[in-house]
């Protein structure tokens, strides 16, 4: 992984429109939410059937109906995709939808796309950014994901490599390569094409695209938060995996369950909302294996260009393949809003990196790991299921919530050997369903979240 990138990854639908802008939303639409509680942090996410239609089309569609989405309508275009990770050359027919410009409410040096979408046998999607510089200049279009559910047409990947000599990609994460200096992203559009086979009536269902842009400050500590006077801790029923029961299980998966906190982070907040892969999902692992939907979120998360199961967009993507489930990457702010949510149902993974001396009672230290926050004692500390552990039984932790917040919160740290390295300023997944409580509702609404 590039000591360059400020981000830890964790170690580990209507009548066819054709091409031009589709019409605005009727009048009488809701008027501005009010601000989130976290103005170091921006999330943007198109979901609702206004969304889609003040977006630009060429050959999608927007679906409206209780979930709207984007589809294919009338194909745009063919095109050749030469996957460079099987050597295959397909063609495939495709159609993109280009957001609206996005004003951040903070002026950004990150930005990291996430999306929802189902993609059945011969299809796939890319997802793309382009951000405005403060002062007037504009980045390319950046490829932010080649993704589909499955691996049998194309292999799921980021792309390396990618940069204008202001800003560059690093896996999941746009971001200024120098804040110091003072550059800025105040804007950006994202861009989907959607593909699939030549012929077909298949495509791809967008439900949920957008991104989480921030400008969060060097730091080494951050202010501690009290607990919570909203009265005593809540702890949430999440099922509790270990990603140590695999090690050695798929190798040609980021080297089995020892780099799996991703994924097995993953599968309990999906568990937790009542999903499971289906007998079929499974049938490709080892039957004398344990907890073989670990396994399938290991491989359904998988990046094959940065070789590792933690590509925190794919995570999300992961999640949101379950009916009903959204799913997006963000920050937040501090333990007051994951107090927030858990205290309306709402789970969440976190990522950090710590040696083992800063986090009492975990055994290890490491370059970047998820857990999942599964509540909080009447203290104050954080309950965590924490995928290190050597067994499902010891998942559970509890964790000084000091030492917690420090470790999650900051983006700058001192390794073991005395170098300064990045932490991950925050970074969570959040995942919720769509028939989510008004309690749930409002706790996202104040993180800018709808």
């Amino acid at each position: 992984m590039p000591t360059t990138r400020r981000t830890v990854l964790s170690a580990a639908i209507g009548t066819v429109a054709g091409a031009g802008v589709l019409t605005a939303a009727p009048a009488g639409a809701r008027p501005a939410a009010r601000p989130p509680r976290n103005p170091l942090v921006d999330n943007r996410f198109w979901t609702s059937y206004g969304d889609w239609r003040r977006g630009t089309a060429d050959g999608v569609r927007a679906l409206p109906g209780p979930r709207p989405a984007l589809l294919i309508g009338r194909p745009a275009g063919r095109t050749e995709y030469t996957d460079p990770h099987t050597g295959r050359t397909t063609a495939w027919e495709y159609a993109t939808w280009t957001s609206p410009v996005h004003r951040t409410r903070t002026a950004a040096t990150e930005i990291i796309a996430s999306w929802n979408a189902s993609t059945p046998p011969g299809t796939w999607l890319q997802a793309e950014l382009s951000g405005d510089y403060a002062d007037g200049g504009r980045t390319p279009w950046f490829v932010m994901g080649r993704w589909a559910s499955g691996d049998g047409d194309i292999r799921r990947a980021s792309l390396d490599g990618q940069g204008d000599g202001r800003a560059s990609v690093w896996t999941d994460t746009l971001a200024v390569d120098d804040p110091a200096g003072g550059t800025r992203l105040v804007a950006y559009r994202l861009r989907l094409t959607l593909h699939r086979r030549p012929g077909t009536r298949l495509t791809p269902v967008v439900r949920r695209a957008g991104a989480m842009a921030s400008d969060i400050p060097d730091r080494f500590t951050v202010p501690a938060t009290v607990p919570s006077l909203l009265g005593p801790g809540r702890e949430l029923t999440v099922p509790r995996y270990s990603q140590n029961v695999h090690i050695g299980r798929y190798p040609e998966y980021d080297n089995g369950g020892e780099a799996w906190c991703s994924p097995t982070s993953s599968q309990m907040i999906v568990e937790y909302w009542g999903h499971r892969p289906s007998a079929a999902d499974l049938a490709w692992v080892d039957p004398g294996y344990s907890d073989p939907q670990v396994c399938h979120a290991a491989r359904a998360t998988y990046d094959h260009q940065y070789e590792g199961c933690g590509n925190w967009a794919f995570n999300a993507a992961y999640a949101a393949t379950h009916p009903g489930m959204n799913a997006v990457v963000t920050r937040l702010g501090s333990l007051t809003d994951a107090e927030r949510l858990v205290r309306a149902g709402i789970p969440l993974i976190t990522s950090q990196s710590f040696r083992e001396e800063e986090l009492t009672g975990a055994g290890y230290g490491t370059a970047g790991h998820l857990m999942t926050v599964t509540g909080f004692t009447p203290g104050g500390d954080v309950i965590a299921g924490d995928p290190a552990a050597p067994g499902n039984e010891a998942v559970r932790r509890v964790y000084r919530r000091r030492e917690w917040e420090n470790i999650w919160l900051r983006t700058k740290r001192y390794a073991a050997d005395g170098r300064t390295v990045s932490g991950t300023g925050g970074v969570c997944y959040l995942y919720w369903p769509e028939e989510a409580t008004a309690l749930q509702r409002r706790a996202l609404k104040s993180l800018g979240i709808r």
